[in-house]
């Protein structure tokens, strides 16, 4: 492997090949399945409560199932929980999540199948202070871990024990974050710390994870320790993909999808959970949706397999260099591109599924905060007076017959921008990357293109490796200094709605996460997939219905992706044993309450383990802190103690107010 990169291939999907791992009688790493998880929310003291989740979630098709063991005695207690599972029948391995508490790890490592351990609170502590440690500070530090960590390797070498290292970006511990500061590279240190006094004791049953609730930090974090695996070992273990505190339905699918998504298309990846906010058993069809993709696709043939050169890091994010071609470009927000061009008819009632709504009374447009900034309308124009805010794509003989060509811009094949007599102030040049009728290596037409300050390339793929092929294209754009804005079209010709979300927000916000693409456009091959469907409990019906799904799909992942906000987000952990309070009703809660404040970034964590940490990403955090009793922070200073969980959210909202973020709820008429 060459070094530059963190995957086998850059332009194909083909598996990083990993260190074979047994846990129990499962086989991670190696070419073997991705193996799909989950965690159990129960208390782990109820053992009935627990073995019937457990095997819920077997039964769902979990292949591990996690407990969480936050002291001595939860851990004693998964000697019964395993009896019973296995009295059932079931020989799914088990797992116990270790935080804090080392005597724990020791115990339940002599038990159950596989121990998870936290770098950053198994010895070490976080209290948001910042050490000045010498080099030699540094090293008796080190020492000091080794001396406590050294005895449960020992354990699970005897009993032959697999052991996760799972950093988790919110609990990355003082001394990681006084030395690398809250970075990628933090991360990855943490866990080859614990990872080289494993090898030390030649014990290998290790996997490894990097988990964020920020896919843009939790993605450059797994590519960052691939390359740094293979450059001081010559070898990779086995990698456990996740995104923490994904939070529940869309947001959450589309959050966990652009993280554990991105990995899986490089071909990284070996066991996967998908934290949601919801019962357990509900992430396994996720995860199921996520990891089929690879079982037998991705081998065209027709994608470059050689890259001698990037135009781009993959290890750093940061925003391609463009200008602007309208409103499109350099440093403004991605755009919108409802594709609405099956329509039979475009009425003003066909724009309400894109986010604008007409007031035939008072003949006024009502514009929502995820309002689509383009439509495209194939060879339809529409025959009334658009929202201010809103332009229109058509293909360039229809776009020749509108009236106002300030608001309607055409939209050619690449050879046909080039042959074309009369072209617009905006044009939108169409690119099917590395397909079966251009040459691999010529690109005469994207140097006819270069640079042409009213053009906008829109990128897209008919290989089976379209993300890759895309990706390939945007490079090679970035290497001739071809400084275009980039939409991103990508088409599903899934079946499921869960299945739609995937595929969005894996082959989009893998892109957007390597900083390409300044607008993104999704749409169906069959429209009549879509029909009457549920997603989370939100009813889609016949097809206008349908953009309202693309729609509200592509500004969910641009703002999972980090490049523009148009709603509250929430930072939501998934529950577990640890849970202080009712999580998924809490949520509910907050969600009803405050989900009209654009920007603002809300945390809702059960217990005290990641919440304090996850607190830096967010604005506000409502945290567990006992049974019954919340602590609500700003940022990650403590505003309230130990608040009965009766009046929190009211406490909560009653702290926006007071730091100027509330608004009172009303409807804006343009």
């Amino acid at each position: 492997m060459n070094l530059q990169y963190y995957c086998s291939s850059l332009t194909n999907y083909k598996r990083l090949i990993t260190r074979e791992v047994p846990v129990g009688h499962l086989l991670l790493g190696n070419g073997h399945p991705i193996r799909v998880q989950t965690m159990t929310t129960t208390d782990t003291m109820d053992t009935q409560a627990t073995v019937a989740q457990t095997i819920r979630c077997i039964e769902a098709g979990a292949e591990l199932v996690r407990i969480t063991a936050p002291s001595k005695k939860e851990a004693e207690n998964l000697a019964n929980i395993k009896r019973d599972v296995r009295a059932a029948g079931f020989d799914t391995p088990l797992i116990a999540d270790i935080h804090f508490t080392p005597n724990a790890a020791e115990i339940a490592a002599r038990l159950i199948e596989k121990v998870r351990v936290n770098p950053g609170n198994y010895i070490d502590k976080k209290k948001f202070d910042f050490i000045d440690y010498t080099d030699a500070q540094y090293l008796a530090e080190i020492d000091r871990i080794r001396e406590r960590f050294t005895p449960l390797v020992r354990i699970c070498k005897e009993y032959g024990t697999a052991m996760r290292i799972g950093t988790n970006h919110g609990s990355l511990s003082d001394r990681i974050m006084s030395r690398y500061g809250d970075t990628a590279i933090g991360m990855v240190e943490s866990a080859m710390e614990f990872l080289r006094i494993a090898r030390d004791e030649n014990y290998h049953q290790i996997v490894l994870s990097m988990k964020s609730s920020n896919p843009q930090v939790m993605v450059q974090a797994y590519r960052i320790l691939v390359q740094k695996m293979n450059e001081e070992f010559d070898e990779c273990y086995p990698l456990h993909l996740g995104v923490t505190e994904a939070g529940d339905g869309e947001d959450g699918r589309i959050k966990s999808a652009i993280g554990i998504g991105t990995l899986l298309e490089d071909g990284i990846g070996d066991t996967i959970r998908v934290s949601l906010t919801e019962d357990p058993e509900f992430e396994i069809p996720v995860c199921r949706d996520m990891v089929k993709r690879y079982s037998d696709i991705h081998t065209n043939n027709h994608v470059p397999q050689v890259v001698s050169k990037l135009g781009y890091d993959p290890f750093q994010y940061k925003r391609r260099n463009t200008f602007t071609v309208e409103t499109i470009g350099s440093k403004r927000v991605p755009v919108v591109i409802a594709d609405i061009s099956k329509l039979p008819a475009i009425t003003p009632e066909s724009l309400r599924s894109v986010g604008y709504t007409y007031d035939s009374a008072t003949d006024k447009w009502h514009i929502s905060d995820q309002a689509a900034d383009y439509i495209f309308t194939g060879h339809q124009l529409p025959r009334f007076a658009l929202p201010g805010t809103l332009s229109v794509i058509a293909y360039p003989a229809t776009w020749i017959e509108a009236a106002d060509k300030t608001k309607v811009f055409p939209l050619f094949q690449d050879s046909g921008y080039i042959s074309a007599i009369e072209k617009s102030k905006l044009n939108f040049v169409m690119i099917d990357c590395f397909n079966d009728d251009t040459p691999i290596n010529d690109f005469t037409f994207l140097d006819s293109l270069k640079n042409d300050p009213t053009v906008v390339l829109c990128l897209s793929s008919r290989n089976q490796n379209a993300m890759q092929s895309v990706r390939r294209m945007a490079s090679e754009i970035c290497i001739r200094g071809i400084n275009n804005p980039i939409i991103l079209l990508t088409d599903s010709s899934w079946k499921t709605p869960d299945e739609h979300l995937i595929h969005f927000a894996t082959e989009t916000g893998a892109l957007m996460l390597d900083g390409f693409g300044d607008g993104i456009c999704l749409s169906f091959s069959e429209m009549a997939d879509m029909n009457s469907v549920q997603v989370n409990g939100r009813t889609y019906l016949p097809v206008k219905d349908i953009y309202q799904f693309t729609n509200n799909t592509a500004f969910s992942i641009l703002q999972a992706a980090r490049t523009r906000i148009s709603k509250t987000e929430y930072i939501s952990c998934p529950s577990c044993g640890r849970t202080l309070f009712d999580l998924q009703e809490t949520t509910a809660k907050i969600r009803a309450a405050t989900n009209h404040l654009k920007g603002v970034k809300i945390a809702i964590m059960g217990c005290i383990v990641n919440g304090p940490g996850e607190m830096a990403d967010a604005d506000f955090g409502y945290v567990g802190s006992g049974p019954g009793k919340i602590t609500l922070y700003k940022s990650k200073e403590v505003m309230k103690r130990n608040i009965p969980s009766e009046t929190a959210v009211e406490e909560l909202i009653q702290l926006l107010k007071d730091n100027g973020v509330w608004i009172e709820v009303e409807k804006t008429v343009h």
